[in-house]
């Protein structure tokens, strides 16, 4: 498989990673909060090219993005100031990659995917087509976006203008880029951008203890990662990794503007989980749709609406799919805009079991998440999606709480 126990336990090693942490700061910046931020941010930059008649490879940024993350993790040490003094010197920067390189080639299991991870770190060439900068103008907008809060808490540091300084001076090269040219000049799209941030403010099962805390914001992106992992099993076609990927990010969106309502919550009653799902719609028409371009409204409804069922479109209309199996064999082409929603859901309740295993494994524990984290791992034990066989992937987390 592509994904393993050990690379599961990498990736979430993203929550543990703290930002600014030389700087006073009003909440912990996590690593994975901030890589969140700025994949749905490099959407933006993307569709806005695409809108204009380029043509954007959408599953090599999704691909760089996630790879982006693995390197970030390892070395989570090097501030980003030294990091970017390193990548100027090719030699230096071709030592770290080869350290990175080593410290996940027994973590990374998939051969292809190694190989994949490999070409990534030494292609050698910064920014050498349009995802590379896109991913690039994404990282810097981020960090601004970062800074900001970081400002409020710092008012009299005398280093505070001079990042601020670097960092719009960083952001300039990439001002070419529609979207960054509509951020910068605080257009309506900016106010999304900030409205996705604020669910790094919001924690899952708030009023449980549990180590890390992890946000709604990292979260959406630990599930996209495992559902585009979980389309590549099924040999998805480029927009159903596509598919795979944005709709496992934005499958929490409408949270931004109702918090994160746990699931034994909605599922009480049939008639409670509709009428949240009713809210939920109204509230993303008045609130969420209105900040973004009119042109993407469709493509964000199709992931956030229905979010977990299996859907195509055919003749302009959506259509419901019964199974994994049966997408593979009649649907997976890109003219389908084939959707996996029972691939969302499991990484869903993957990513859910990895924040309650890991928890537990640090001492933090309570009788719902023992529960939870059992009901979790029982509900796939037999379970395959296609080509993709879930027991496989809980099966190493021994006493799983």
């Amino acid at each position: 498989m592509l994904i393993n126990y050990t690379l599961l336990n990498e990736i979430f090693r993203g929550f543990h990673i703290q930002r600014w942490n030389d700087r006073i700061r009003p909440m912990d910046l996590i690593e994975i909060d901030k890589h969140s931020h700025k994949m749905l941010i490099t959407y933006i930059l993307g569709k806005y090219e695409e809108n204009h008649g380029k043509t954007i490879d959408w599953v090599s940024i999704i691909q760089k993005g996630i790879f982006e993350l693995f390197r970030r993790i390892v070395i989570s040490d090097i501030k980003s100031p030294i990091y970017a003094e390193i990548r100027k010197n090719q030699k230096v920067f071709q030592k770290l990659n080869e350290y990175i390189y080593n410290k996940l080639d027994g973590i990374i299991e998939s051969s292809e995917l190694r190989e994949e991870f490999r070409e990534f770190l030494f292609s050698n060439v910064e920014d050498k087509d349009e995802s590379d900068r896109i991913l690039s103008a994404s990282h810097i907008y981020a960090s601004l976006w970062e800074f900001k809060i970081i400002e409020l808490a710092n008012p009299n540091n005398y280093q505070t203008d001079r990042i601020r300084t670097e960092l719009n001076n960083r952001i300039v090269p990439y001002e070419d880029l529609i979207g960054i040219q509509k951020l910068m000049q605080h257009h309506t799209i900016s106010n999304f951008v900030d409205l996705f941030g604020y669910l790094r403010f919001q924690y899952r099962w708030a009023q449980i203890p549990r180590v890390p805390k992890t946000s709604v914001l990292g979260h959406s992106l630990l599930v996209a990662i495992i559902s585009y992992y979980f389309a590549r099993e099924n040999n998805s076609s480029s927009k159903r990794l596509y598919n795979a990927f944005w709709g496992g990010l934005f499958h929490d969106l409408p949270e931004a503007v109702t918090r994160d309502i746990i699931s034994p919550v909605k599922s009480s009653s049939q008639e409670l989980d509709d009428l949240i799902k009713s809210l939920e719609k109204q509230l993303a028409e008045n609130e969420i749709y209105p900040l973004i371009e009119n042109s993407w409204i469709d493509e964000i409804k199709y992931f956030v609406e229905n979010e977990f069922d299996n859907k195509i479109q055919q003749d302009g209309n959506m259509q419901i799919i019964n199974s994994v199996e049966e997408m593979n064999e009649y649907y997976n082409k890109d003219e389908f805009n084939p959707y996996d929603g029972q691939l969302i859901r499991a990484a869903d309740h993957l990513a859910a079991f990895l924040e309650v295993w890991h928890s537990c494994q640090a001492g933090i524990k309570t009788e719902d998440m023992s529960q939870a984290a059992y009901k979790i791992k029982e509900m796939y034990k037999n379970k395959i999606l296609g080509k993709l066989e879930l027991n496989r992937l809980y099966t190493p987390f021994h006493n799983p709480c």
